[in-house]
């Protein structure tokens, strides 16, 4: 190609310089807003003559620079930026809307709906905090992008700045209103959690009240938890206020016994009620706090008082229990009295039919208002002087018992009873004959027909009978009928004990034999059948050797005690 050729900056030769026209007004309109250029105001001449490279703008030698691909930024404006991330902490993501940026605005509507889906309904446990931290360092993450985003970003709308500063500070009502009334449900949410506690531990008491005390002890005291948990931890809540209401309900059903005048039954339960005082805030019970002393002093007392009267075992304890938990009570004043009528009337009933029973009542009452002397306090004295009547009426009717015991044939019994009177009443007026049945009681457990009648104190007859004593072996001779007693003879130094056959040889005599001095005794005896019983006095094993003799007038009788060797020995 030819021709000439000039450097960017070099005129070319022999032509006029530009001709000096009126002011330019700055570069063409292309269509965009005048804001986005720089200098704009500034008249042409004042740029330095250049010819640039491309296209040129109308006009003789006039060259531009080149159309920009976009809208040149927006001067700073930190109050722009302030109400782009005011608007974004709404989490709606309205600051990156009026800037155009969907993608942003689109996650903030997806954290929201997010945290909504994990939040409503609103429950008792609310959400989690781990997502409120998630979500909250979110929402500041959008506040500071959308404020560096504002910053040299023009809004959409509203045009003026101001309004957009204050629509974001309005708009934060959003979530703020939302937490507000997200708390506001989770605190009926709360309530309602409560109030179902407070009804299942309700049911729990119910469903409990329609079992044994015992049973049901475990489930009482489950639903006690829920009514402390209740008054001490959620203290203003509506199921709180409820709380004195069903702990009404909670003692009546407990000490449901005690209403039904079941008084024994009563005891445990009302024992425990006293126990909820521990548990249970006394500003909760009120009068409920003492509500059960009375009823188990009156438990104690009603529950001991049948057990005496029953003659069970048992009153003593509870007795014990009155006095010591409850002394100054009415009730405990009513210890002593119950327990004199209740001696005075066994005693009573020695002379009756069953005077034995009476006689072991006694005894019983003895060990048994010793025992409760010992912890009742003042009451001691009274009691441990009913105790010694009832010990002194115990004895004095062993004899009764005795009589009764012999004439039923209780031989065995009535010996052991009338020597048991012997040694506990040794002055008594019935001390004789209560030994002369004792013997006559031995004797019939040998030959029941000496028991057919009751031995008297008659001694002495005229009939002679001598008795000896043909045994290597102290023994005993007992004896009753007519008249009843018993002495000892010593061993016969000298014998031994027969063959098991020599009772079978005819014309055999023990006791016959001149050449032994046979120890023995003679006693008078009246006419009639009179039973003996001969048996060792050590502790041999040998089966007591017995004899009936009918005695008549103008006869000598000898009695012989004798042993044979055999598996036991008879005399």
């Amino acid at each position: 190609m030819s021709g000439d050729s000039y450097g960017p900056n070099q005129e070319p030769p022999n032509q006029e310089p530009p001709s000096q026209g009126p002011p330019s007004q700055g570069p063409p309109d292309h269509g965009f807003p005048s804001q986005g250029f720089p200098n704009q105001g500034v008249p042409h001449q004042a740029y330095p003559y250049q010819a640039f490279p491309g296209p040129a703008f109308p006009g003789p030698g006039s060259f531009v620079p080149p159309m920009p691909a976009s809208p040149p930024p927006a001067p700073p404006d930190a109050l722009r930026a302030t109400a782009v991330a005011l608007l974004n902490l709404s989490g709606l993501g309205l600051g990156y809307l009026l800037l155009r940026r969907w993608i942003p605005t689109a996650a903030c509507l997806a954290a929201t709906a997010v945290l909504l889906f994990v939040a409503l309904p609103a429950d008792a446990d609310g959400v989690s905090g781990a997502a409120l931290v998630l979500y909250a360092v979110f929402l500041l993450l959008a506040a500071v992008h959308g404020w560096f985003a504002g910053l040299r970003t023009r809004l959409v709308w509203p045009g003026q700045r101001p309004v957009a500063l204050v629509l974001g500070v309005v708009l934060l009502a959003v979530p703020v209103g939302g937490a507000l009334w997200y708390d506001s449900a989770r605190n009926e949410a709360v309530e309602r959690a409560l109030l179902g506690r407070l009804d299942r531990a309700d049911e729990q008491v119910a469903a409990a009240g329609r079992q044994d005390f015992t049973t049901a002890k475990s489930d009482y005291r489950e639903a006690l938890a829920v009514y402390r948990d209740l008054a001490v931890h959620h203290s203003g809540s509506r199921a709180a206020a409820q709380v004195p209401d069903s702990l009404q309900t909670y003692y009546t059903t407990v000490a449901a016994a005690y209403s039904h005048r079941d008084y024994c039954s009563a005891v445990a339960p009302l024992e425990y009620l006293r126990t909820v005082p521990d548990s249970i805030p006394k500003d909760q019970l009120g009068t409920l706090a003492h509500w059960p002393d009375d009823r188990l002093a009156t438990s104690l007392y009603e529950c001991g008082a049948d057990g005496l009267a029953g003659g069970t075992t048992g009153w003593a304890g509870q007795f014990g229990d009155l006095l010591s938990t409850f002394p100054d009570s009415g009730q405990a004043a009513k210890v002593v009295p119950a327990v004199t009528a209740a001696e005075a009337k066994a005693a009573k009933a020695v002379a009756g039919k069953d005077p034995c029973t009476a006689v072991t009542r006694l005894h019983t009452l003895n060990t048994e208002i010793i025992q409760l002397s010992n912890g009742s306090g003042a009451q001691s004295d009274a009691l441990t002087a009913v105790a010694g009547r009832a010990d002194r009426s115990g004895d004095s009717g062993e004899y009764q018992c005795g009589v009764k015991q012999y004439k039923d044939g209780d031989f065995e019994q009535a010996q052991q009873t009338m020597q048991q009177f012997a040694t506990d009443n040794p002055h008594d007026r019935n001390l004789a004959r209560a030994r002369k049945i004792a013997i006559g009681a031995e004797v019939a457990q040998t030959l029941p027909a000496a028991g057919k009648k009751l031995p008297t104190t008659d001694s002495g007859g005229g009939i002679t009978v001598t008795v000896k004593n043909d045994s290597p072996d102290d023994i005993t001779v007992l004896y009753t009928g007519p008249v009843t007693g018993s002495f000892t003879l010593k061993a016969c130094g000298s014998c031994k004990a027969y063959s098991f056959a020599s009772p079978l040889i005819s014309g055999w005599e023990p006791c016959s034999d001149s050449g032994k001095k046979y120890p023995q005794r003679t006693i008078s005896l009246p006419p009639g059948t009179t039973y003996f019983v001969h048996k060792p006095k050590s502790d041999s094993t040998a089966t007591p050797g017995s004899d009936t003799a009918k005695l008549r007038y103008g006869y000598i009788y000898t009695e012989c005690a004798y042993t044979t060797r055999t598996l036991g020995s008879s005399y």
